[in-house]
Protein backbone atom coordinates (compact mmCIF):
# COMPACT_ATOMS: atom_id res chain seq x y z
CA UNK A 1 0.00 0.00 0.00
CA UNK A 2 3.26 2.21 0.90
CA UNK A 3 4.64 1.66 -2.42
CA UNK A 4 1.67 2.02 -4.55
CA UNK A 5 1.30 5.39 -2.89
CA UNK A 6 4.63 6.67 -3.29
CA UNK A 7 4.64 5.35 -6.79
CA UNK A 8 1.20 6.88 -7.47
CA UNK A 9 2.29 10.47 -5.97
CA UNK A 10 5.40 10.61 -8.27
CA UNK A 11 3.54 9.29 -11.11
CA UNK A 12 0.79 12.36 -10.52
CA UNK A 13 3.77 15.69 -10.07
CA UNK A 14 5.48 13.93 -12.76
CA UNK A 15 1.97 14.41 -15.00
CA UNK A 16 1.37 17.20 -14.00
CA UNK A 17 4.54 19.00 -13.83
CA UNK A 18 5.07 17.97 -17.68
CA UNK A 19 1.76 19.00 -18.96
CA UNK A 20 1.10 21.99 -17.47
CA UNK A 21 4.90 23.16 -18.82
CA UNK A 22 4.33 21.64 -22.19
CA UNK A 23 0.69 23.32 -22.12
CA UNK A 24 2.51 26.92 -20.97
CA UNK A 25 4.89 26.90 -23.82
CA UNK A 26 2.28 25.60 -26.48
CA UNK A 27 0.29 28.31 -26.10
CA UNK A 28 2.89 30.98 -26.50
CA UNK A 29 3.74 28.89 -29.70
CA UNK A 30 0.60 28.95 -30.98
CA UNK A 31 0.03 32.05 -30.78
CA UNK A 32 3.01 32.84 -33.59
CA UNK A 33 1.65 30.18 -35.78
CA UNK A 34 -1.85 31.26 -35.85
CA UNK A 35 -0.88 35.41 -36.61
CA UNK A 36 1.57 34.14 -38.93
CA UNK A 37 -1.10 32.04 -40.61
CA UNK A 38 -3.77 34.61 -40.48
CA UNK A 39 -1.15 37.09 -42.28
CA UNK A 40 0.77 35.26 -44.28
CA UNK A 41 -1.38 32.17 -45.02
CA UNK A 42 -1.95 28.92 -43.60
CA UNK A 43 -0.14 26.42 -45.70
CA UNK A 44 3.39 27.69 -44.55
CA UNK A 45 2.50 28.09 -41.28
CA UNK A 46 1.28 24.35 -40.59
CA UNK A 47 3.71 23.32 -42.86
CA UNK A 48 7.06 24.99 -40.43
CA UNK A 49 5.02 23.72 -37.24
CA UNK A 50 4.90 19.82 -38.34
CA UNK A 51 8.64 19.86 -39.50
CA UNK A 52 9.33 21.89 -36.16
CA UNK A 53 7.36 18.86 -34.48
CA UNK A 54 9.07 16.29 -36.19
CA UNK A 55 12.66 17.19 -35.58
CA UNK A 56 11.05 17.78 -32.03
CA UNK A 57 10.02 13.83 -32.08
CA UNK A 58 13.42 12.75 -33.56
CA UNK A 59 15.63 14.65 -30.88
CA UNK A 60 13.57 12.85 -28.52
CA UNK A 61 14.01 9.19 -30.09
CA UNK A 62 17.54 10.20 -30.40
CA UNK A 63 18.42 11.28 -27.04
CA UNK A 64 15.99 9.62 -24.66
CA UNK A 65 17.54 6.03 -24.92
CA UNK A 66 21.00 6.63 -24.08
CA UNK A 67 19.68 8.43 -20.89
CA UNK A 68 17.40 5.67 -20.10
CA UNK A 69 20.98 3.96 -19.81
CA UNK A 70 23.15 6.84 -17.57
CA UNK A 71 24.18 6.19 -14.46
CA UNK A 72 20.77 7.50 -12.03
CA UNK A 73 22.60 8.98 -9.04
CA UNK A 74 24.46 11.39 -11.80
CA UNK A 75 21.84 11.85 -13.75
CA UNK A 76 19.38 12.97 -11.21
CA UNK A 77 22.18 15.07 -9.54
CA UNK A 78 22.43 16.86 -12.80
CA UNK A 79 18.45 16.89 -13.47
CA UNK A 80 18.09 18.14 -9.80
CA UNK A 81 20.38 21.29 -10.81
CA UNK A 82 18.72 21.88 -14.23
CA UNK A 83 15.00 21.53 -12.91
CA UNK A 84 16.03 23.96 -10.15
CA UNK A 85 17.50 26.36 -12.31
CA UNK A 86 13.82 26.13 -14.75
CA UNK A 87 11.98 26.32 -12.03
CA UNK A 88 13.29 29.14 -10.26
CA UNK A 89 13.27 31.58 -13.37
CA UNK A 90 9.88 30.32 -14.07
CA UNK A 91 8.89 31.07 -10.03
CA UNK A 92 10.85 34.45 -10.29
CA UNK A 93 8.84 35.84 -13.03
CA UNK A 94 5.52 34.40 -11.61
CA UNK A 95 6.32 35.96 -8.36
CA UNK A 96 7.38 39.38 -10.27
CA UNK A 97 3.55 39.22 -12.28
CA UNK A 98 2.23 38.27 -9.56
CA UNK A 99 2.94 41.27 -7.19
CA UNK A 100 2.80 43.89 -10.04
CA UNK A 101 6.41 44.25 -10.31
CA UNK A 102 6.59 42.87 -14.32
CA UNK A 103 3.94 43.22 -16.42
CA UNK A 104 2.04 40.18 -17.24
CA UNK A 105 2.80 37.68 -20.21
CA UNK A 106 -0.20 39.45 -22.98
CA UNK A 107 -0.68 36.56 -25.53
CA UNK A 108 -3.04 38.83 -27.48
CA UNK A 109 -0.09 41.86 -27.61
CA UNK A 110 2.21 39.32 -28.79
CA UNK A 111 -0.52 38.35 -31.72
CA UNK A 112 -1.09 41.95 -32.12
CA UNK A 113 2.30 42.69 -32.75
CA UNK A 114 3.34 39.48 -35.01
CA UNK A 115 0.45 39.97 -37.06
CA UNK A 116 1.52 43.50 -37.73
CA UNK A 117 5.00 43.07 -38.64
CA UNK A 118 3.63 40.44 -41.10
CA UNK A 119 1.38 42.47 -42.78
CA UNK A 120 4.19 44.31 -44.57
CA UNK A 121 5.08 41.49 -46.06
CA UNK A 122 2.68 40.07 -49.18
CA UNK A 123 0.97 36.98 -48.62
CA UNK A 124 0.99 34.07 -50.92
CA UNK A 125 -1.29 31.32 -51.47
CA UNK A 126 1.52 29.61 -51.86
CA UNK A 127 4.47 28.56 -50.16
CA UNK A 128 6.07 31.38 -48.54
CA UNK A 129 9.88 31.16 -47.25
CA UNK A 130 9.09 33.82 -44.34
CA UNK A 131 6.00 32.81 -42.84
CA UNK A 132 7.47 28.75 -42.78
CA UNK A 133 10.73 29.75 -41.09
CA UNK A 134 8.83 31.76 -38.27
CA UNK A 135 6.31 29.16 -37.74
CA UNK A 136 9.44 26.41 -37.33
CA UNK A 137 11.26 28.73 -35.34
CA UNK A 138 8.09 29.28 -32.95
CA UNK A 139 7.27 25.83 -32.75
CA UNK A 140 10.77 24.59 -32.42
CA UNK A 141 12.35 26.86 -29.57
CA UNK A 142 9.16 26.57 -27.63
CA UNK A 143 9.08 23.22 -27.32
CA UNK A 144 12.81 22.57 -27.01
CA UNK A 145 12.10 23.44 -23.31
CA UNK A 146 9.45 21.41 -23.65
CA UNK A 147 11.95 18.19 -25.01
CA UNK A 148 14.18 19.65 -22.29
CA UNK A 149 11.57 18.75 -18.99
CA UNK A 150 9.98 15.96 -20.78
CA UNK A 151 13.79 14.02 -20.80
CA UNK A 152 14.73 15.17 -17.83
CA UNK A 153 11.92 14.39 -15.56
CA UNK A 154 10.83 11.46 -17.25
CA UNK A 155 14.48 10.02 -17.59
CA UNK A 156 14.97 10.92 -13.50
CA UNK A 157 11.70 9.03 -12.72
CA UNK A 158 12.12 6.49 -15.65
CA UNK A 159 8.57 7.51 -16.51
CA UNK A 160 9.78 9.10 -19.72
CA UNK A 161 7.12 7.38 -21.84
CA UNK A 162 4.56 8.64 -19.96
CA UNK A 163 6.08 12.01 -19.51
CA UNK A 164 5.62 12.21 -23.38
CA UNK A 165 2.09 11.55 -23.05
CA UNK A 166 1.69 14.20 -20.72
CA UNK A 167 3.63 16.11 -23.41
CA UNK A 168 1.45 15.39 -26.37
CA UNK A 169 -1.87 15.66 -24.15
CA UNK A 170 -0.93 18.99 -23.91
CA UNK A 171 -0.40 19.43 -27.31
CA UNK A 172 -3.16 18.11 -28.24
CA UNK A 173 -5.54 19.68 -25.53
CA UNK A 174 -4.01 23.48 -26.91
CA UNK A 175 -4.41 22.41 -30.22
CA UNK A 176 -8.04 22.21 -29.47
CA UNK A 177 -8.41 24.83 -27.55
CA UNK A 178 -6.50 27.32 -30.35
CA UNK A 179 -9.16 26.14 -33.16
CA UNK A 180 -12.02 27.17 -31.33
CA UNK A 181 -10.51 30.55 -29.67
CA UNK A 182 -7.12 31.38 -31.11
CA UNK A 183 -7.70 35.19 -30.86
CA UNK A 184 -8.54 34.51 -27.32
CA UNK A 185 -5.11 33.35 -25.69
CA UNK A 186 -5.14 36.02 -23.15
CA UNK A 187 -7.74 34.35 -21.26
CA UNK A 188 -5.61 31.81 -20.58
CA UNK A 189 -4.39 31.85 -17.11
CA UNK A 190 -0.52 31.46 -18.12
CA UNK A 191 0.88 33.19 -15.12
CA UNK A 192 -0.52 31.00 -12.66
CA UNK A 193 0.22 28.06 -14.93
CA UNK A 194 3.94 29.36 -14.77
CA UNK A 195 3.88 29.60 -11.15
CA UNK A 196 2.32 26.46 -10.75
CA UNK A 197 4.89 24.65 -12.90
CA UNK A 198 7.90 26.30 -11.35
CA UNK A 199 6.64 25.05 -7.82
CA UNK A 200 6.49 21.42 -9.59
CA UNK A 201 10.11 21.52 -11.03
CA UNK A 202 11.44 23.34 -8.21
CA UNK A 203 10.10 20.27 -6.31
CA UNK A 204 11.41 17.53 -8.35
CA UNK A 205 14.45 19.04 -8.82
CA UNK A 206 14.73 19.57 -4.74
CA UNK A 207 14.04 15.65 -4.81
CA UNK A 208 16.22 14.31 -7.31
CA UNK A 209 19.09 16.47 -6.52
CA UNK A 210 18.61 15.18 -2.92
CA UNK A 211 18.52 11.24 -4.63
CA UNK A 212 21.73 12.32 -6.44
CA UNK A 213 23.41 12.99 -2.93
CA UNK A 214 22.19 9.86 -1.79
CA UNK A 215 19.86 11.26 0.55
CA UNK A 216 16.97 9.01 1.69
CA UNK A 217 13.97 11.15 1.73
CA UNK A 218 11.35 10.48 4.67
CA UNK A 219 8.12 8.73 3.17
CA UNK A 220 10.42 8.10 -0.28
CA UNK A 221 8.31 9.30 -3.06
CA UNK A 222 5.83 10.72 -1.36
CA UNK A 223 8.02 13.69 0.08
CA UNK A 224 7.35 15.46 -3.23
CA UNK A 225 4.01 16.14 -2.22
CA UNK A 226 5.34 17.74 1.35
CA UNK A 227 8.35 19.36 -1.02
CA UNK A 228 5.22 21.11 -3.42
CA UNK A 229 3.28 22.24 -0.23
CA UNK A 230 6.40 24.05 0.59
CA UNK A 231 7.30 25.58 -2.24
CA UNK A 232 4.03 27.11 -2.82
CA UNK A 233 3.17 28.45 0.71
CA UNK A 234 7.04 29.92 -0.10
CA UNK A 235 6.01 31.29 -2.99
CA UNK A 236 2.79 32.66 -1.36
CA UNK A 237 4.06 34.26 1.30
CA UNK A 238 6.89 35.73 -1.29
CA UNK A 239 3.93 37.48 -3.49
CA UNK A 240 1.93 38.66 -0.26
CA UNK A 241 5.07 40.50 1.00
CA UNK A 242 5.84 42.20 -2.12
CA UNK A 243 2.26 43.19 -2.41
CA UNK A 244 2.91 44.46 1.47
CA UNK A 245 5.48 46.66 0.02
CA UNK A 246 4.44 47.76 -3.26
CA UNK A 247 0.88 48.98 -1.81
CA UNK A 248 2.01 52.35 0.45
CA UNK A 249 4.61 52.69 -2.56
CA UNK A 250 1.82 53.27 -5.26
CA UNK A 251 -0.59 54.73 -2.59
CA UNK A 252 1.58 57.58 -1.96
CA UNK A 253 2.75 57.93 -6.07
CA UNK A 254 1.81 61.51 -7.64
Amino acid sequence: MVMASAVSSNVVVLVGAVFLASAVEMVEALTIVVAVGYTQGWRSAMEGSVVALLALSALVALVGPALVHFPIDVLRLIVGAVLLIFGMQWLRKAILRSAGLKAKHDEDAIYEQTVESMSAIPSSTSRDRTAFVLAFKGVFLEGLEVVIIVLTLGTSARHLGLAALAALAALAVVGVVGVIVARQLSRVPENAMKMTVGVLLVSYGTFFGGEGLKIHWPGGDTMLILLVVIYAVVTWLFVARLRMVIAPEQAVAP
